[in-house]
């Protein structure tokens, strides 16, 4: 499997913005973010593949994060904007080998980072 690596957590005032890296250790086709926040289930945020323009996002982030990828780096990034204080969680980079069109799917997901804290203030 491959091994994840996120950074760019940290604490921010609601609001505000951070980004978050995350990097492979090689390449893979599907990549994506997830958050889990205390007595919370984890939850799928976005996804992508190296298909242009194949960013996918649950209702929750739409419109405020935006997931893109450097496929030259391995890397895949979650800009998150309009942060507020329910977006605080653990977030996750995750990864799945597979065929571009089912990258949307959540449940795929196989490959994990360790996690990275954010912590939205009011």
């Amino acid at each position: 499997q491959v091994q994840l690596m996120e950074s760019g957590g940290g604490s921010v005032q609601a609001g505000g913005s951070l980004r978050l890296s995350c990097v492979a250790s090689g390449y893979i086709n599907c990549m994506g973010w997830f958050r889990q926040a205390p007595g919370k289930e984890r939850e799928g945020l976005a996804t992508i593949s190296p298909v242009a323009g194949s960013a996918f996002y649950v209702d929750s982030v739409k419109g405020r994060f935006a997931i893109s990828r450097d496929n030259a780096k391995n890397t895949v990034y979650l800009q998150m904007n309009s942060l507020k204080p329910e977006d605080t969680a653990m977030y996750y980079c995750a990864a799945r080998s597979a065929s571009y069109w089912l990258c949307p799917d959540f449940r795929g997901y196989n490959s994990w980072g360790q996690g990275t804290q954010v912590t939205v203030s009011s």
